[in-house]
């Protein structure tokens, strides 16, 4: 599921340097670079991309301008395979892959909060919600008091 990112491969200005050109902006109007995988954080399509680029073993740094990847590779690396992680990039499910069971997804989700208290329905004296500061239901009671005088 998902959509694959069209790629041009291109030879880089050196040997080592390789760029990949796509479909779409990864960054916007940014550059982003990254040294390491551990600069590579977050959920911005280009830290990803540059995390799994890392995660292959073949490149040393990562640089990503708007549409455009250029990626160093690391000495005795090359460049084999590299477009196919760049082109997949928004491949949320590929064949082979088993979905996951009712069981297995209602265990992520969170357990149900416990029921908040009542809301008061007689005097400020009793039945105070607990998530409301006492303070803002001693300056309730007190408007109410002052009211009631002047209604008389």
């Amino acid at each position: 599921m998902g959509q694959p990112v069209a790629v041009e491969q291109k030879q880089g200005v050196a040997p080592a340097v390789v760029r990949f050109e796509t479909n779409r902006s990864l960054t916007g109007m940014g550059h982003e670079s990254f040294a390491t995988a551990a600069e590579a954080k977050g959920p911005r399509p280009a830290a990803v991309l540059a995390r799994r680029l890392f995660e292959s073993g073949q490149v040393a740094k990562v640089h990503v301008y708007g549409n455009i990847v250029t990626a160093t590779l690391s000495s005795g690396a090359s460049q084999a395979g590299l477009d196919g992680i760049v082109r997949d990039l928004y491949q949320y499910w590929k064949p082979g892959m088993e979905p996951p069971s009712v069981e297995e997804l209602m265990a992520q989700v969170p357990a149900a909060a416990e029921p908040a208290a009542a809301a008061p329905s007689g005097d400020a004296g009793s039945g105070l919600d607990p998530r409301v500061p006492a303070h803002l239901w001693e300056r309730s009671r007190l408007g109410r008091e002052r009211w009631l005088a002047k209604k008389g």
